[in-house]
């Protein structure tokens, strides 16, 4: 389980986070939904000691705030970026190698043959192009390599930073049935995401942001059917479906 409290962080002297405090427990899909701005993307970033920030964040009650971004990573806590990072100069096989890092060490002293079949058979378009550079894959596509490389480290958490962004309505559609599909073999996942109404459908439990606060928390479902809710962040949805 991970579990933050009062998580305080900063860009200079701009105070992104302002006492968050969030849990993510085994086998649940929690969603972090809320403007841009709100702070989403520095809750992943301080969670991965990527940015400074001051508070408690715990992994399996082991305390892991000032643990740094390789040693997060080797405890299993794997943070798959916004806007999808993959390397565009190698190929599709290439980006998931280097997935394995963190448990292998260089690539070839171990075995992840097991790991790169399960990627294959959850991503088969991911098969189909192993061996095309990874700048000549579509939006979707590539998407679907950075949460590839993501799965080849194993992760006992998996982070997803907005998985939607940029991509077409059925593609988004097709890689959340993807998360879902990979939380159900197992995975936890924290999920951080603008489309309120897909990530409250697919999550456990859910938190919304604004300006570095928790303003609300609850079980999704619940979330869905709250009038605050509705005309905050989902609009309409609900009256035009």
């Amino acid at each position: 389980m991970l579990q933050i409290e009062n998580l305080h962080a900063w860009y200079g002297a701009i105070e992104a986070l302002k006492g968050i405090d969030i849990s993510v427990h085994d086998g649940n899909i929690c969603c972090i939904i809320g403007a841009n701005g709100a702070g989403k993307t520095t809750l992943l970033k301080s969670v991965s000691g990527m940015v400074r920030h001051t508070g408690t964040i715990r992994w399996n009650k082991e305390d892991i705030s000032k643990a740094s971004p390789m040693a997060v990573n080797k405890h299993g806590i794997i943070h798959v970026p916004e806007g999808r990072l993959v390397f565009p100069g190698l190929t599709v096989y290439e980006n998931l190698e280097v997935g394995t890092i963190s448990w292998h060490g260089f690539i070839g002293r171990k075995p992840y043959d097991e790991d790169i079949r399960k990627v294959f058979d959850l991503f088969p378009r991911l098969e189909e192009r192993r061996d095309q550079q990874a700048w000549s894959l579509s939006g979707g596509e590539q998407q679907m390599l950075a949460i590839g490389r993501g799965l080849m480290a194993r992760p006992k958490l998996l982070m997803l930073d907005e998985p939607s962004m940029g991509l077409a309505p059925l593609v988004v559609e097709e890689v959340f049935k993807k998360i879902v599909e990979i939380n159900k073999q197992g995975i936890p996942i924290l999920l951080i995401e603008q489309n309120a109404r897909l990530a409250l459908e697919v999550s456990d439990y859910a938190y919304i942001m604004e300006q570095g606060r928790i303003k609300f928390e609850g079980v999704s479902k619940e979330l869905e059917s709250d009038e605050r809710i509705l005309q905050a962040y989902l609009g309409n949805f609900k009256e035009e479906a």
